[in-house]
């Protein structure tokens, strides 16, 4: 992932920063805990002042969550679509690239980032990964245009599986078993010798 972006991490910010309103930051635990795949909109907001601080996030990157307490939920990335810059603090790495946003979202909820990443996630009680770390992971990079068809793809099965609040349990866990599979095969690639 190193060649085709940059990661930076965060610094600062904790809850008791947050105010009612100003500019939009994304917090790393709200990554796991209100984010799903992109965001338009912040949860929170911190000062005009602090975000001169803090470290920007463009429409575009990603932000993820470098420590949680579980290997599971470290690694998770959220994709910032708004129309402004926002900010993050410490606990959250920014990845700044030249791909489709969405695509590279959606990689990091594979079954592929997830066995790569648990080998460079550590700790006991709280589970950190490195920016070093994040920059070995191989991603699979299509043409742009082969990037967002597949992001329409898993766009219309998220989609379905979000809409799907009325159902049996099982036809919605078949759903979203269905798009699972779908992204992780539409995001696997051979690697060449």
């Amino acid at each position: 992932m190193g060649e085709i972006g940059k990661f930076i991490r965060g610094n600062g910010l904790q809850k008791k920063d947050f105010t009612d309103s100003g500019v939009g930051c994304i917090h790393y635990g709200q990554i796991y805990t209100h984010y799903g795949t992109f965001a338009t909109e912040t949860k929170s907001f911190v000062s005009l002042q602090l975000a001169d601080k803090l470290l920007k996030i463009n429409p575009g990157n990603l932000v993820i969550a470098c420590t949680s307490e579980n290997v599971e939920d470290v690694g998770k990335a959220v994709a910032w679509l708004g129309n402004v810059d926002i900010v993050t603090g410490g606990h959250s790495v920014v990845f700044r690239h030249n791909q489709h946003p969405k695509y590279i979202a959606y990689f990091f909820q594979t079954d592929y980032f997830f066995s790569q990443k648990k080998k460079y996630a550590y700790g006991a009680k709280v589970i950190d990964i490195r920016t070093d770390d994040l920059a070995k992971i191989l991603i699979p990079v299509p043409p742009l245009e082969l990037q967002e068809k597949i992001v329409a793809i898993l766009d219309r099965f998220e989609t379905l599986v979000n809409d799907l609040t009325i159902g049996l349990p099982a036809e919605i866990a078949a759903v979203k078993e269905q798009y699972e599979y779908y992204r992780n095969k539409l995001l696997t690639f051979k690697q060449r010798a």
